[in-house]
């Protein structure tokens, strides 16, 4: 009867300790996974966070924002890490009393074979017992290396885990130093593109003065010539037509030509030189040729430059250009039909054949350049 009942305990506590054995078991387990779990999450997020780097100049809030959030997250796996090493500990202590109990269980088992020795009539029936609790030693056993095994493993992956969270640290600090310093090299930039936007705006300022020279002179011109002599309200040119100053394919002035002409030059070129506003900034007097398209160009070219220079020279022979020192400003050109008049889409010829006379103003070509890029801007 005592045996029986030795038999049964022990069985019992064989049995409830495989199930204590399987639930820590399942524990570890879970707890792994949340631990992998939780690494996957942390390098994902460290991933997403190298990435957003790129887009510093827009998203600098939400990169602070998210730096925080891991650094919460490392914290509380720290945490998490340091429970774990506590609980592990916990089951090492359980283990080492489990090996006690087990000690003594030995102990029991020895006197119970000394027993069985003692009585032959029960040999066979404690040998049969004997072999069962030897069985379950050994599963035991077994189990129990299991156990260790897999607890090394968990240590060593612990320990793993760990460095890679101290990696990551190491890692969201330096990228904390670089995100400094480029917030400090954009304070720096920013700095500097607002002094330039202030003097380019300034030198713009300039320049726009610069070149509306033409438009001040222009004005001028008109406002001494009032009704006397019509000019072109955009270039301040005055025109005369071809036909009132030569015959058809000639180059020779005609008499009664030349004294409208010599009051028309000496009204429009006497306010030129003449003026205050106006002559500081003359540069040349250009006498223009222009002719419609009938004929070849060379033929229109020719004859074009040489009506110019037939008008110049009348024009250089007057007492009124001698006076004002006229020749050293004069210059003829001859334009063929390159700038033919069109009205409605259609040549003008009658209006093309002509003869202008224009001014050009010191560094003209320069302001209108300068004055073209800043339309353009």
């Amino acid at each position: 009867m005592f045996s029986k009942k030795q038999s049964d305990n022990s069985s019992n506590f064989w049995i409830s300790y495989a199930d204590l054995m399987a639930g820590l078991l399942f524990v570890f387990i879970l707890l792994i996974g949340a631990i992998v779990s939780k690494s996957i999450i942390l390098k994902s997020n460290l991933h997403d966070k190298e990435d957003r780097l790129t887009e510093i100049s827009q998203k600098l809030k939400n990169k602070e924002s998210n730096l925080e959030a891991i650094k919460v997250s490392l914290s509380k796996t720290k945490n998490e890490i340091s429970e774990n090493k506590k609980l592990i500990s916990s089951k090492d202590a359980h283990l080492r009393e489990t090996q006690k109990t087990l000690a003594l269980k030995k102990e029991e088992i020895d006197k119970l074979n000394k027993m069985l020795l003692e009585e032959n009539t029960k040999r066979d029936l404690l040998n049969n017992k004997i072999v069962i609790v030897q069985n379950l030693l050994n599963e035991t056993k077994k189990e129990k290396d299991s156990f260790k095994k897999e607890l090394k493993d968990y240590q060593g992956k612990v320990i793993v885990l760990s460095n890679q969270i101290t990696d990551a640290n190491q890692t969201v600090q330096a990228k904390d130093q670089e995100l400094l310093k480029l917030l400090n090299a954009l304070d720096e930039k920013e700095t500097k593109y607002d002094g330039l936007i202030e003097k380019l705006q300034s030198q713009k300022a300039k320049i726009k003065s610069l070149t509306g020279i033409k438009l001040k002179v222009i004005a001028a011109l008109k406002e001494e010539l009032g009704d006397k002599v019509a000019i072109d309200r955009n270039s301040g040119s005055l025109r005369v037509s071809s036909n009132i100053l030569f015959d058809k394919g000639s180059a020779t002035l005609k008499e009664g030509a030349k004294v409208e002409l010599k009051k028309v030059f000496e009204e429009y070129i006497g306010t030129l030189v003449t003026n205050p506003k106006i002559k500081p900034h003359l540069d040349k007097i250009i006498i223009e040729g222009h002719t419609d398209s009938d004929g070849g160009y060379l033929y229109n070219l020719d004859l074009s430059q040489r009506r110019a220079f037939a008008v110049m020279n009348y024009l250089l022979s007057l007492d009124f250009a001698k006076e004002h020192h006229i020749e050293p400003l004069m210059i003829a050109s001859g334009r063929a039909y390159l700038d033919a008049i069109n009205v409605n889409g259609k040549e003008d010829k009658e209006a093309s054949r002509r003869i202008e006379i224009k001014f050009r103003l010191k560094n003209e070509d320069a302001m209108h350049e300068i004055e073209k890029v800043l339309d353009a801007e």
